[in-house]
């Protein structure tokens, strides 16, 4: 039995040095043919044979094979249990836990009791945004915790700042986003909407909205009140 084991052992320590190596030749054929390539994140086997997984930037996938000959950007899919495998890792990858989103940097909208809880990130010039007010506007017993990321452009941040700034936030951004009614100007230290921004790459949303509810599920887009119920519920 112990002799068993030390062969067990020698086996696995074999095919961990392989696996080392493996990486260690993809990563330096790719980083030696493709200079341009943002370091490399992680090197992973997939379950195609001979198909590894090269993770960048966090959460951009990339495929190649066991030396590093061919890069591959595109979707894999297993045909028999028709799943979508890049889809599914990247979920995992930018995976965000309601508990874990920090509260502080968000300002909040309240509907009723407030009792329900979700949480969307925005853009103030966010055309899909103002529609989804439109939206929240019928719903009741909600806390909205809003995230504010200017990815529009100059004018979006300046918007962001304006209404971060303000004496209350959650009444001056409302009549932004329903009313049209452009926020005051205001200043004050605004490092809460670069941690958003930072927040929002990290777990790569990028576009506005986007929704995170409090059993985790996320959802980009506007969706009607109807289905925020449902994803409520």
């Amino acid at each position: 039995m112990k002799f068993l084991k030390t062969l067990l052992l020698l086996a696995l320590t074999a095919l961990s040095l392989g696996a080392q190596a493996q990486e260690a030749t993809i990563r330096k054929n790719l980083a030696d043919r493709l200079p341009n390539l943002p370091a490399i994140d992680e090197i992973s086997k997939t379950p195609m044979p001979g198909v590894f997984e090269v993770r960048i930037n966090q959460s951009d996938i990339f495929y190649t094979d066991a030396d590093g000959n061919y890069l591959i950007q595109g979707v894999l899919i297993d045909t028999r249990a028709r799943v979508n495998l890049t889809e599914q890792r990247l979920d995992k990858l930018t995976a965000i836990a309601f508990k874990d989103l920090p509260l502080k940097d968000a300002f909040t909208l309240v509907r009723g009791n407030g009792k329900r809880k979700m949480a969307v990130f925005e853009d103030p010039n966010c055309g899909y945004c103002k529609r989804l007010h439109q939206e929240f506007a019928k719903l009741d017993n909600v806390t909205v915790h809003v995230f504010l990321i200017p990815v529009l452009g100059p004018d979006s941040a300046e918007k962001s700042r304006r209404v971060w700034c303000a004496r209350d936030k959650a009444r001056t951004y409302s009549d932004w986003m329903v009313n049209n009614q452009p926020p005051p100007a205001a200043t004050c230290d605004t490092a809460a909407i670069e941690r958003n921004s930072q927040l929002a790459s990290k777990h790569g949303i990028k576009g506005t909205p986007t929704m995170i509810f409090v059993n985790d599920a996320r959802v980009p887009g506007y969706i009607t009140a109807e289905r925020i119920e449902t994803m409520l519920k």
